[in-house]
């Protein structure tokens, strides 16, 4: 079993019943026996007449009382008009015994019976007939039947001892689905998810778990906000002087020579990726940082997509490439941000485009398909490069990740693009995936939720980055 509250529930019901039935049968065997009844009611009977025949009604009253104080046995002495001899106060079920009939009406179903024996003899002389009714001690008794406990009264313990370790297990998983749910709202980026632990009540140690949890899920969120504004503080700085080298460099065109061109050239070169990276470094920083919002606009993916292929055909024909589009007619709207849109979009093309074989076609598919109850857009790229081995396809995403590092100085890549396409899709409630082709190369699928253009508002709106819900504005 996979759930952890159905191992506690019937573990726990099963060892309520195995305990009912280990007090039956101990019960079973500490029970005396009929035979020892028997012998006992034959006894009893005989004495009971013996007594009556040698000293009246005051010796068998006498006997009567001895036997009921020290066995515990009540017992009477009926003759054959049902008058108790020794003119005793005979209880009702006594009388209805002696007669033949049951202790009451329904008798054991409802209210158990107590063990009761039954038995006549003549007199000495044959003139008459004596019935002897003997109520046995009570003890214990879990039996079921007219003897015994009744059947409903133990359907009720089971189901009521059901009812019981029900409830017990829910307070038990209760906490443990709650810090699952957080856990899995963690994993998937939410850095304000909390399991909600109470602070006073409950003292265990499934509390005291969750209470580490949320303090964990604190720590863990204040330190990705201090690295994104570390990032964010960094790349601002980084700006001044690179504007200023930049103006050294013109400056240094105006008054350098034909043999110092070359070397200017390789600064400019170096200069703008650096420009490039902190650009990368600052959009990366923006998505990971929750507290800021970006607008939100419907934006026509169709349109976003081909234009992306459109501008991504010049670079692919550097290394004889081509970019192949299927569009298919529809409406492809989505809610979100067209920059990071097109940044998400335009950085997995690139890279498709950069790592595919010379002479070979970048495959751009859109494609719709239903999901949860609404449409998705599908955005496969599939390029037919050397493809990804399998243990790093779910690295490429993750910043400044690279498969080498030779690679990565040669095509100038330093492992950002994927991992700003990742977060950007996610933000905008989509997901991306990268999958090896059988034939050969890699596959980057997006999935985004699609929208009716025609009968939304276009207005703009602000999405925040964390909760991916729109920001109303006052």
């Amino acid at each position: 079993m996979k759930s952890l509250f159905l191992r506690i529930f019937l573990s726990f019901w099963l060892a309520v019943a195995i305990f009912l039935v280990a007090a039956i049968l101990l019960t079973l065997a500490l029970r005396p026996r009929s035979s020892t009844w028997e012998a006992l009611r034959t006894t009893v009977l005989n004495d009971a007449v013996g007594a009556y025949e040698e000293g009246g009604e005051a010796q068998l009253k006498h006997y009567m009382e001895d036997l009921e104080a020290t066995q515990h046995v009540r017992a009477f002495l009926f003759d054959e008009r049902g008058q108790e001899v020794s003119h005793r106060p005979a209880p009702d079920w006594a009388i209805r015994v002696a007669q033949g009939g049951p202790r009451m009406p329904r008798d054991g179903f409802i209210i158990p019976a107590p063990p009761m024996q039954r038995d006549s003899r003549a007199s000495s002389d044959g003139n008459h007939r004596y019935t002897l009714v003997m109520g046995l001690p009570p003890g214990p008794r879990l039996f079921i039947g007219p003897r015994g406990m009744p059947l409903p009264a133990l359907v009720i313990l089971v189901i009521s001892s059901g009812i019981v370790c029900y409830f017990l297990s829910w307070v038990l998983t209760k906490p443990i689905v709650r810090l699952r749910a957080a856990t899995q709202q963690l994993a998937a980026g939410n850095l304000t998810a909390r399991t909600g632990a109470p602070v006073t009540g409950r003292r265990d140690e499934v509390a005291g778990l969750m209470r580490d949890f949320d303090a964990m899920a604190e720590r863990l969120e204040l330190l990705v906000k201090a690295q994104s504004r570390l990032l964010n503080d960094i790349s601002h700085e980084l700006r001044s002087p690179l504007a200023r080298l930049n103006v050294a460099l013109g400056l240094a065109r105006q008054r350098g020579g034909v043999e110092s061109a070359d070397m200017l050239d390789r600064i400019e070169l170096e200069a703008s990726r650096l420009n490039e990276l902190i650009g990368r470094i600052l959009t990366l920083a923006r998505l990971e940082d929750g507290e800021q919002g970006v607008p939100q606009t419907p934006v026509p993916l169709g349109e976003l997509v081909a234009n992306v292929a459109e501008d991504a055909e010049f670079e692919a024909q550097e290394r004889h490439c081509h970019v192949h589009t299927v569009i298919p007619e529809g409406d492809w709207g989505v809610r979100g941000n067209d920059s990071l849109l097109h940044s998400a979009v335009e950085n997995v093309v690139r890279n498709a485009i950069r790592y595919t074989q010379e002479g070979t076609s970048v495959e751009i598919t859109l494609a719709s398909e239903e999901r949860g109850g609404g449409r998705e857009a599908v955005l496969r790229v599939c390029d037919s490069g050397p493809g990804v081995p399998a243990d790093a396809l779910g690295k490429m995403f993750e910043p400044f990740y690279r498969l080498d590092d030779a690679r990565g100085r040669l095509t100038g890549g330093v492992g950002l693009g994927l991992a700003i396409t990742e977060r950007a899709v996610r933000f905008h409630g989509g997901k991306v995936a990268a999958f090896n082709r059988a034939t050969g190369g890699l596959m980057v699928e997006i999935r985004l939720p699609l929208i009716a253009m025609r009968t939304l508002d276009v207005g703009p709106r602000t999405l925040d980055l964390e909760t991916r819900k729109p920001v109303s504005k006052t």
